[in-house]
């Protein structure tokens, strides 16, 4: 399952730093992070729990950049 999230951060290196903790989540299979559009593309594993994914990708991008945010 895919799935497409607005988010807000301030810079491209900070985006890059947010796909790359979420790449790094237990249930992702693949993220992609938009700077330009300020989208988020996150692709679940097969039978991963999406909000409680989503809630462990939040904590993990604020660790790398505490003032990202992820709307879904």
């Amino acid at each position: 399952m895919k799935k497409t999230y607005k988010i807000d951060v301030d810079c491209a290196n900070c985006a890059n730093k947010m796909e790359e903790a979420t790449k790094n989540t237990a249930g992702v299979k693949d993220a992609v992070v938009n700077f330009m559009a300020l989208k988020m593309k996150v692709e679940f594993e097969e039978g991963a729990d999406v909000d409680a994914v989503m809630q462990e990708v939040v904590k993990n991008c604020k660790v790398v950049e505490d003032d990202c945010q992820i709307f879904f």
